[in-house]
């Protein structure tokens, strides 16, 4: 279980938004991308977070500096 203390200083490495706990995975509360949890460790790779549908590329995220 991921702890509120940690959770209040992880921000998603793409646009550095809050994260929100949401079953076994964090999720930006900016873009949507979610990054999964396993054994209690976030795997926060940009290249392994779970996009939101509609979604192709971490480029196409609304909170992306490229797309900016």
């Amino acid at each position: 279980m991921i702890s509120k203390d940690l959770l209040d200083i992880l921000a998603c490495p793409i646009g550095k938004a809050p994260l929100k706990l949401e079953d076994n995975a964090l999720v930006c509360t900016s873009c949507g991308a979610r990054y999964r949890i396993e054994d209690d460790i976030p795997i926060m790779l940009v290249e392994e977070a779970e996009l939101p549908e509609g979604v192709g590329s971490v480029e196409e995220l609304s909170c992306s500096p490229e797309s900016k």
